[in-house]
């Protein structure tokens, strides 16, 4: 099997190291095509007006001056396009991505932009409420087994996988849980005003770590309480009940 590694973090990343090594487990036919420096939140932004730069560090390690839709991109249709990728994996993302996350995670957008290529693809985090603490050997041990017997399940060409490992030690996870999509009920998302030394005014974004209390078989709940989230994930945005109702609606 041969493996397309990518990732939002950049290739210089701590959880690109753990994601190859994750890769290696599965297969020793590993190409990693990551953006050149940390692109979170870029969601499936492409360079449409930049030019596409690519760094070659090893035969098979490159890193791409652009978003993570953009290395997967290149990845596929460029690098391995003589040797295109069986399964490619996204991360290990430093942080959950969940609930709606998945809207501008770019470690999402790289599985989805392989979806769309055709080939099966699993966006991996791990879950941490301190930056400078990460378990990163949780989604190291945990990560072969889970991403084998998907591969052996299967899942639908318009569907990725996308795994939350929780933020306790691995041998305190409390289990693996398929999970739905969740939605917090406190907004964690906040913007910070500053001053600059010539006293021009800016603004940052940050995050505040508030839990919510999201309900049983959300991908909150499940890493809230410690057990490891696997969520099916496809690109239908349809509300059903809503178009539904509109087509009954007479326009003039």
């Amino acid at each position: 099997m041969r493996i397309l590694c990518s990732n939002d973090d950049g290739i210089h990343a701590p959880g690109m190291a753990i994601l190859e090594d994750i890769a290696r487990e599965i297969s020793d036919d590993v190409w990693t095509v990551a953006p050149l420096v940390e692109q979170s939140g870029a969601s499936r932004a492409m360079s449409l007006h930049d030019p596409i730069r690519i760094t070659a560090f090893e035969e098979r390690r490159h890193a791409v001056a652009g978003t993570p839709s953009d290395a997967v991109m290149m990845g596929v249709s460029h690098i391995m396009k003589d040797c295109k990728p069986d399964l490619i994996l996204s991360g290990v993302n430093n942080g959950q991505n969940v609930a709606e996350d998945l809207t501008y995670s770019g470690t999402v957008a790289a599985a989805l932009k392989g979806m769309v290529l055709g080939v099966p693809s699993i966006a991996l985090s791990q879950s941490r409420f301190n930056r400078a603490n990460v378990r990163w050997q949780t989604a190291r041990q945990g990560a072969p087994d889970i991403i084998r017997t998907l591969l052996a399940q299967g899942w639908p060409e318009n569907v990725i996988i996308n795994i939350n490992f929780p933020d306790v030690e691995p041998d305190e996870v409390a289990g693996i849980e398929v999970t739905r999509q969740g939605q917090r009920d406190v907004m964690s998302l906040y913007s910070e005003e500053r001053k600059d030394l010539r006293g021009g005014r800016y603004h940052w974004f940050g995050f505040r770590g508030r839990q919510s209390n999201p309900p049983e078989g959300t991908d909150l709940r499940a890493i809230y309480d410690g057990r490891v989230s696997i969520t099916p994930v496809h690109l239908e945005l349809t509300h059903a009940a809503t178009r539904e109702a509109l087509s009954g609606v007479k326009w003039t």
